[in-house]
């Protein structure tokens, strides 16, 4: 049974970062952080789940179906990840790339704690509640002690490598070139991995200078024991309230300038871009495929088509696509028919991933899946994991990876560009260069 208890703030941003610094106690975390982009399906302005008292951790095999068991027993919030390699669960393939980060494939814990943040208030939501324990909580973190149990990492810079050389890049990509122009996929998202073996980094601060940079939407930390996501994330997967399910991909890119009349340029540019517009349909048309596996009948609709939002480090083109389900539809069953999200795979699906696993040459894990939460109401927020920080401190190894969709249109040049683009945040974060040894 849970207890929710409401207080007044002052300060979002002051409270948003001292129940994050608060959090750092606990060895299951998930912060969910919107910089307040509010829109027409924001349902929060920060949310935090914190000290599991159940959780499930699986690999691919048969997780979808474990996590419905787990979902249905537990009949409450739950929050955790959906890592790309559950494709294998979905469809009959394999990740046998190299994985450094060696994290679970599923992950999803019960927490005892729930605080979400909203206008000038917190909700506490607590399970199992102890006497005053909210009032102790709310009273730690409004006077943002310095916890003593708090780990603080010996940062180093860390020596970021990738994972293969610009003319390697160059070479898969025309070898996906060939795979279109034979008709075996037309178009496919190609990934890339930036690592540092043998670094600590002090995660904390990390995730607070990269979503200071970033502003993102669906801003994520997550902490689960020796693993974190650092990510500033600007695409949401997939989004259930009542009975209508929302996806909003993200295909097509363009940098920001800090001359407005420039800034207006790249903007339209990008706007205007047929090969973006293109890459941006086919993903539409893909979504649309989709939710239609779960939607009631005739209610797949495009609300918006290649619409250009601005955030602090980019233009993207998003589109938003909705249906409306069965009031008995099993939310888990939901989010199977549509994983892994279009835009992180190509089209077809099946082809693109096929061709994906062959080119690429890091296991993609958690980056190009989901991080978000159930609620009791089977309603359900995800985000893309992309934009993202990884981080084993267990065994010191740190990742981060990015992409871009290649069509029989794509300039490698320019697709390797737009990775780089990307990648600058966590580039930024990191204080470093990349080197290609």
């Amino acid at each position: 049974m849970r207890t929710t208890v409401v207080r007044d703030i002052k300060c979002i941003s002051d409270f948003k970062e001292c129940v994050l610094q608060w959090a750092q106690q606990f060895d299951e975390v998930v912060w969910l952080d919107n910089n307040q982009h509010k829109s027409e399906y924001s349902s929060f302005e920060g949310l935090l789940a914190v000290d599991g008292l159940t959780a499930i951790s699986t690999d691919s095999q048969n997780a979808f179906e474990d996590l419905i068991e787990y979902q249905n027993r537990t009949n409450d919030w739950i929050f955790g990840y959906l890592s790309y390699d559950l494709k294998n669960d979905t469809e009959n393939l394999q990740s046998n790339n190299f994985d450094g980060l060696k994290f679970p494939d599923l992950y999803f814990f019960q927490p005892k704690k729930i605080i979400k943040i909203y206008g000038n208030k917190v909700e506490f939501v607590y399970l199992n509640l102890v006497a005053d324990e909210i009032e102790i909580d709310f009273n730690e973190i409004c006077d943002n002690p310095q916890f003593e149990n708090v780990k603080q990492n010996a940062a180093t810079f860390p020596h970021i490598k990738m994972r293969i050389f610009k003319d390697e890049y160059f070479n898969r990509v025309g070898e996906l070139l060939s795979y279109i122009h034979q008709g075996d996929v037309y178009e496919a998202n190609f990934c890339q991995e930036f690592y540092a073996q043998d670094c600590s980094i002090d995660t904390f601060s990390v995730y607070k200078h990269l979503n200071k940079i970033s502003e993102a939407p669906f801003s994520t930390y997550l902490k689960l024991f020796d693993k974190f996501l650092l990510s500033a994330s600007p695409e949401r997967f997939i989004k259930k309230v009542g009975n209508k399910v929302i996806s909003q991909p993200i295909k097509g890119t363009a940098a920001r300038s800090k001359d407005l009349v420039l800034d207006n340029a790249l903007k339209y540019e990008l706007e205007h871009d047929v090969k973006e517009r293109s890459e941006n349909v086919m993903i539409v048309d893909l979504v649309r495929n989709d939710l239609s596996k779960t939607a009631l009948k005739g209610t797949v609709s495009v609300e918006e088509l290649c619409k250009i939002y601005s955030f602090k480090q980019v233009h993207q083109m998003i589109s938003t696509i909705t249906s409306r389900v069965k009031k008995d539809q099993n939310p888990v069953d939901i989010i199977k028919d549509c994983f892994p999200m279009g835009s992180m795979t190509g089209a077809p699906k099946i082809s693109a991933m096929e061709i994906i696993e062959k080119l690429e040459s890091f296991k993609r894990g958690l980056y190009s899946g989901a991080v978000g939460y159930f609620t009791p109401e089977n309603d359900f927020d995800f985000n893309v994991v992309i934009r993202s920080i990884l981080y084993n401190e267990s065994e010191k190894y740190l990742s981060y990876a990015v992409g871009s969709a290649i069509t029989a249109k794509s300039n490698p040049q320019k697709e390797y560009e737009e990775c780089l683009l990307k990648a600058k945040g966590m580039r930024q974060v990191l204080g470093l260069g990349v080197t290609n040894e």
